[in-house]
């Protein structure tokens, strides 16, 4: 990271003054309103579902009204009781580590990583000492909807299942742990976050989110290195399967996926129509045709080349099931 930025974050600040000499607890109400209070606006509806027994971390005590992206510090030197957040955090380790304890699960956070926690998410952190410096992400939702849209021409299951966990909507995934430090591509790209929010900088807000969309692009292709909830037993299974169908779409077989997983194929067959709604099969069509159509609006490879390079060696067979998908033969698509 920048020596120059990362000064600026090391830096003192009131609250870290006040536990340095001597208050043993967080403020609370520097991060929390009172459960009755809080703002239906800042980003969810969930006040009413908040986990017994966890207080709330929230947006509209940490974000200037009209924000939906904002940067602090983590606090060091003292523990924070276990919340939940009524926004979606992001947390970027610019140097040393922390430890979490998220929905039961001890998470340490290393120099270079990100962690990614949905509002569902139960998070608990120990103290941090002077030199572990991170930086937390307070984000409303909406904020993601730009960057989203910039991957919108390749459908990707993979990359729907992962924002379904950020959004919330897939609850049993309290948190995606991204261990990057070694991809020099995320890196420029949450520092150039980091610095262009730190520092102000004009007509940011699209560029953040412009910024934003190439983060998850770069994310969506380190899979390998994304980590979630060792007890949340379906997003793993899913996010295994749907990998390999984004590796292996044009020759995977379901029956190589089951013994990497060391399991019977019924019954992943059975769990991933239970978890889906949709067959093995299907998924891979699923992602076999959004290649298809990606490669048809983004290059000059002939329909034949488009289909081989989709995993299709019948021509008629992949006319048909084209149509029955989009309305019209690959050639007019590509109109």
């Amino acid at each position: 990271m920048n020596a120059e930025l990362l000064e600026e974050l090391k830096k003192i600040t009131p609250e870290e003054e006040r536990l340095l000499s001597g208050a043993g607890e967080i403020e609370r109400r520097i991060y929390m309103s009172p459960r009755g209070n809080l703002p239906s606006g800042a980003g969810t509806d969930r006040e009413q579902e908040i986990v017994p027994g966890t207080d709330v971390v929230d947006a509209a005590k940490l974000m200037e009204a009209g924000k939906m992206i904002q940067v602090r510090p983590h606090t060091r030197f003292v523990h924070f009781p276990r919340h939940t957040h009524n926004y979606i955090e992001v947390i970027y380790m610019c140097s040393g580590s922390t430890h979490h304890v998220i929905n039961g699960e001890d998470v340490i956070l290393q120099q270079g990583e990100l962690l990614f926690l949905s509002q569902w998410a139960v998070q608990e952190i120990y103290p941090a000492g002077e030199e572990d410096i991170a930086v937390n992400f307070i984000v409303l939702p909406q904020f993601f909807e730009y960057g989203l849209g910039m991957m919108e021409p390749e459908e990707n299951l993979l990359r729907s299942f992962v924002i379904d966990c950020l959004r919330g909507e897939n609850r049993a995934a309290g948190y995606l742990h991204f261990r990057v430090a070694d991809v020099l591509p995320v890196q420029n790209l949450v520092e150039n976050l980091i610095w262009t929010i730190w520092n102000r900088q004009p007509n940011r807000r699209r560029a953040n989110q412009a910024t934003m969309g190439l983060l998850f692009l770069q994310l969506m292709n380190c899979m390998d290195k994304l980590e979630t909830d060792e007890n949340a037993g379906t997003p793993r299974l899913m996010l295994t399967v749907l990998s390999y169908i984004e590796n292996h779409y044009r020759d995977g077989e379901l029956g190589d996926l089951a013994e990497s997983l060391h399991c019977d194929m019924c019954w992943l067959s059975r769990e991933i129509r239970r978890r889906t709604g949709k067959t093995y099969t299907e998924l891979v069509q699923t992602r076999r045709l959004s290649q298809a159509a990606f490669l048809l609006t983004t290059t000059n490879l002939s329909v034949l080349e488009v289909a081989s390079r989709a995993g299709y060696e019948n021509m008629s067979y992949f006319h048909r099931i084209f149509r029955e998908k989009y309305g019209v033969t690959p050639k007019k698509y590509r109109l």
